[in-house]
């Protein structure tokens, strides 16, 4: 079975999206330690696609994030506009594509992630992401 196609938008479509559509939320797939200290936007659901130290991808990620939508009477599940996000791009978009394969048909990766590309000095949250945009997030 071929990859599923998984649309890159930025951080301010995905905002876009989530005032359209109520039901709708930002999966923040990064580890536990980047989403409670670097920051994560406002009301994402939190779900590490992998951990420290092992950094294997968990083998139970799916089934947590439909247990996760469950918990908010999204039904179906799969039907759940979700829009992944990571630190800049990379594991939210395998992620997304996981999701796809198994059954969910409305996933976004956002390309930018939470802190953005490196820029020419190899710094983040300068030349794109989420935080960069000015879009709400907190820390815990």
């Amino acid at each position: 079975m071929p990859d599923p196609e998984i649309k890159d938008i930025r951080p301010d479509e995905a905002m876009d999206l989530l005032r359209q559509d109520p039901k709708a939320i930002i999966l923040d797939v990064r580890t536990t330690i980047e989403y409670q200290y670097v920051g994560h936007p406002l009301g994402a659901v939190h779900i590490p696609w992998m951990e420290a130290p092992a950094w294997q991808v968990d083998p139970a990620f799916v089934e947590k994030v439909r247990n996760a939508l469950r918990e908010r009477n999204e039904e179906p599940v799969e039907q759940t506009l979700i829009m992944a996000i990571c630190r800049s791009g990379t594991r939210s978009r395998l992620a997304a594509e996981e999701l796809a394969r198994h059954g969910f048909s409305r996933v976004f990766n956002i390309a930018e992630g939470f802190e953005g590309p490196l820029d020419a000095d190899k710094h983040r949250n300068t030349v794109g992401g989420w935080r960069y945009r000015g879009l709400p997030w907190e820390q815990s």
